[in-house]
């Protein structure tokens, strides 16, 4: 049996031959389990981090109105779209998003700062846009 912590990458095909083959009593099931959460875990940082990087543009787009650009719209698009097919392919996450859509504003307000050199009490502690909102395509903060 080859060792999870020694060569993951062949462990891994081991354990898929094994799945196919229907030897289920060989096994590593306590690391499958692990690495079956660990993927779940992985789709939720997924759908957090393009719904943050959704709303740092937004923010950007709604506090530097004199820098806006195509570049940002286009990026503001492109993360609507990769928000929305991370949520298609994991509907199991819908029920998390009040959290993650919590959690992503308070990064993008930081990020925001940041890249703006704009203090963070400039920004409202709590999102100023729906989800709905944000999600649509014509959708740009005035």
């Amino acid at each position: 049996m080859i060792s999870y912590e020694q060569d993951f990458y062949s462990w891994t095909q081991e354990q898929a031959k094994l799945l196919r083959s229907g030897q289920l009593d060989c096994l590593d099931i306590p690391n499958l389990i692990e690495e079956i959460e660990t993927m779940g875990r992985s789709e939720k940082r997924e759908l957090e981090s393009r719904l943050t990087v959704l709303l740092l543009h937004l923010l950007k787009w709604k506090y530097q109105e004199i820098r806006r650009s195509r570049s940002w719209q286009l990026s503001i698009d492109e993360q609507r779209i990769k928000f929305e097919e991370t949520l298609e392919e994991n509907p199991g996450l819908k029920p998390k998003l009040d959290e993650l859509f919590k959690r992503a504003y308070r990064l993008a307000v930081i990020q925001a700062s940041r890249e703006t050199n704009l203090s963070k009490s400039i920004f409202p502690e709590q999102c100023p846009w729906e989800l709905n909102q944000l999600i649509k395509e014509d959708y740009y903060p005035d």
